[in-house]
């Protein structure tokens, strides 16, 4: 079970029980939402958790963000995701970002900072 595209690659890592998102390079829209919406699919069908691999950083448009607080954080919970996992680089250059999606749906799920996928926690 894999999405791939020019902008994102997502699949479900079952030594971690986790649907991996690993960006590639800017994206918005319809590029940004497909692949997780293809995340969620995922998390319904195994209650996983979910990581996102942020290290080629960017940041949304505020579209996407307020799409991401709206309907798939609220969804992502829904299916049974209870920590959302963003693996970071070392200056976290996504702070800022990764810290706003953090407080539009903390009271939904866990939020964990990692520096790579071996980090995750069951």
């Amino acid at each position: 079970m894999m999405y791939s595209s020019e902008y994102c690659d997502v699949k479900y890592e079952e030594n971690y029980n986790v649907v991996f998102v690993k960006w590639k390079k800017f994206c918005s829209y319809d590029d940004y939402r497909k692949p997780l919406e293809y995340a969620l699919k995922i998390i319904k069908q195994y209650q996983c958790n979910y990581v996102a691999d942020t290290r080629s950083g960017f940041e949304n448009v505020p579209e996407d963000t307020k799409w991401v607080a709206d309907y798939f954080m609220p969804q992502a919970a829904k299916y049974g995701c209870g920590c959302i996992f963003f693996i970071i680089d070392k200056d976290n250059s996504l702070k800022e970002e990764l810290e706003g999606q953090e407080s539009d749906s903390s009271d939904l799920m866990q939020f964990k900072y990692i520096y790579k996928l071996e980090e995750v926690s069951r």
